[in-house]
């Protein structure tokens, strides 16, 4: 008799190996029914048929990035208050002071940015 965590061990081992196989099967079999063209075109970047004047990789202003980045921040606190939001009346005062310490920490990050111009687009 094998013992229960030597059986989970085992049948884990063997659903990796069934995955990994049929991973490996699925990216060969793609790989010879994929249809295969000899056109020099085929290669080509291209935008919606145009074909491209310059180089692709143009550098972006870094407040593009700065921005996206505010943005997650910003709206990812919406999915840390939705749900105290609902469960408030039983987490009770403990949980309202902490969710004070949180935002008042999400505007510490706010006011920062904002001094150092960050909402100002030029």
């Amino acid at each position: 008799m094998v013992s229960p965590t030597i059986d989970l061990v085992i049948q884990f081992g063997f659903m990796l190996a069934i995955g990994a196989a049929m991973a490996i099967a699925f990216v060969t079999i793609s790989h010879f029914l994929a249809p295969r063209s000899a056109n020099p075109n085929k290669g080509q970047p291209y935008e919606c048929g145009v074909v491209p004047k310059s180089d692709a990789r143009a550098p972006f202003n870094v407040h593009y990035y700065v921005v996206a980045v505010l943005f997650v921040l910003f709206d990812l606190e919406a999915v840390f208050i939705y749900p105290w939001a609902i469960t408030l009346r039983s987490l009770g005062t403990p949980a309202l002071v902490e969710m004070f310490v949180f935002i008042v920490i999400l505007l510490v990050g706010y006011f920062y940015a904002w001094k150092k111009g960050v909402f100002e687009w030029e």
